[in-house]
């Protein structure tokens, strides 16, 4: 299994609003291969977290790329770019339980 984490950090004075919406287009998406797949915003418990959070597991590395591939996707990332300051990614396998 494939674990994705993307935590991003928004920029001063982002539209709340719409960021709500790209998360809700995020959550409907249904790719082949997707096992879990979690977005949400942080819950503030610390000073410096970041902002918005994805957690996605996918069954394989072909599941995860056709998530990465995925036009609506893409066109939801494309959305959330304007109020990205940083953002940080990795992938990485899990051990079957």
């Amino acid at each position: 299994m494939i674990r994705n984490v993307v935590l991003a950090k928004l920029k001063a004075g982002y539209d709340a609003a719409e960021v709500s919406s790209i998360q809700d287009g995020l959550r409907s998406l249904n790719t082949t291969g997707t096992v879990r797949y979690t977005v949400g915003t942080d819950a503030g418990l610390r000073d410096g977290n970041w902002d918005f959070v994805i957690v996605a597991d996918f069954e394989d590395v072909d599941a995860y790329r056709t998530y990465d591939e995925d036009t609506a996707h893409n066109e939801l990332r494309a959305r959330l770019a304007p109020f990205v300051d940083q953002i940080a990614r990795a992938q990485f396998e899990i051990p079957d339980a």
